[in-house]
């Protein structure tokens, strides 16, 4: 088994689920063109009584931590959150995961971030308002702490834009040996100098197919999985209900989704493919069969409200699924 460090966001995550309040809405213009789907017919100053509501904890950086530990590596998380009862509900979910908390720090004079996550359970629409708080800087962290921790693996998600707090971590996770994986976000992606200069240093990239051609140009996924492979050896390329591409190197391989089932909740469905990846290549197994793994993670969590409560553990039976080397 690895040791991993997962550097990112932690949130409480508040669900307000019903099925008939919040319908959404399309609005076009006068042509009926520029259409938009507006969320909820809510009237204002109306009190609307929902059906459910769930807590739990989410967040990149804390999503990608607990399924490392539940693979059974050595997790460490590195991020903030506040004096609080939400930060107090984030290090009890990362005990109770067996993830490392020792190394969180608490932010001056911010919140732990919060999201209000509004899901309508006809058609797993969602609407998210988020309070990054804690999360949304992340300048004090410091990169010695990759010295003392000495993990195998650096795993990455966005940190709102802060272009020079990346750079140390990579840096002296380059220096110490560590391999690392980065998932940015829309904020690295609009620093686009500065974020491919980061790639020199990533060892796997994980991107949307929109995000990667904000880096790269190029409209297939083959266009794009090849140019970006020009800046990062092991690129995987998500495309929503049409798969992924991913590429290593050495062999290329085209997959479609693991299994069409009733989607509950996407949230966190990106962190589940990234850190389900990672945690089954850091185990030593295939770059095929760790996609496989990836996917089936992904899967997994969309059938659950949460992004946590469907991640794999690593120990399942996995069926076949689409998935073809690219010659």
């Amino acid at each position: 088994m690895a040791r991993i460090v997962s550097l990112g966001s932690a949130l409480q995550d508040l669900y307000m689920i019903d099925r008939d309040d919040f319908v959404a809405t399309e609005l076009c213009d006068v042509h009926h063109k520029n259409c938009k789907s507006i969320f909820g017919e809510l009237e204002i100053g109306s009190k609307v009584d929902i059906d459910r509501v769930l807590y739990t904890i989410g967040g990149g950086g804390t999503n990608a931590a607990v399924e490392f530990a539940r693979h059974g590596h050595e997790s460490i998380y590195l991020g903030n959150i506040g004096h609080d009862i939400a930060g107090d509900a984030v290090l009890a979910c990362l005990d109770d995961e067996g993830v490392d908390n020792s190394y969180v720090e608490y932010a001056p004079k911010r919140a732990t971030g919060c999201s209000v996550i509004m899901l309508d359970t006809h058609t797993g629409e969602r609407t998210i308002l988020t309070y990054r708080g804690a999360s949304s800087k992340f300048d004090n962290l410091d990169e010695e702490d990759l010295e003392r921790i000495q993990p195998d693996w650096l795993y990455v998600t966005s940190l709102r834009g802060d272009m020079d707090t990346l750079l140390r971590f990579f840096e002296k996770a380059k220096e110490i040996g560590c391999q690392i994986m980065f998932n940015p976000g829309k904020q690295e992606l609009a620093e686009k100098k500065k974020m491919i200069g980061l790639l020199d240093l990533v060892d796997v990239l994980l991107v949307n197919k929109s995000e990667a051609a904000e880096i790269v140009p190029g409209t297939i996924l083959s266009e794009l999985v090849s140019r970006l492979g020009n800046y990062v050896k092991t690129v995987i390329i998500t495309d929503g209900n049409m798969g992924a591409i991913a590429k290593n190197g050495e062999k290329t391989y085209r997959l479609g989704i693991y299994e069409d089932i009733p989607v509950k909740d996407t949230t966190g469905a990106g962190d589940a493919f990234g850190s389900g990846f990672l945690a089954h290549f850091a185990e030593g197994h295939s770059f095929r069969d760790s996609l496989i793994f990836a996917s089936a993670n992904s899967t997994a969590v969309v059938a659950e409200f949460s992004a946590k409560k469907g991640l794999l553990t690593g120990s399942e039976k996995l069926h076949q699924m689409p998935i073809q080397e690219v010659k």
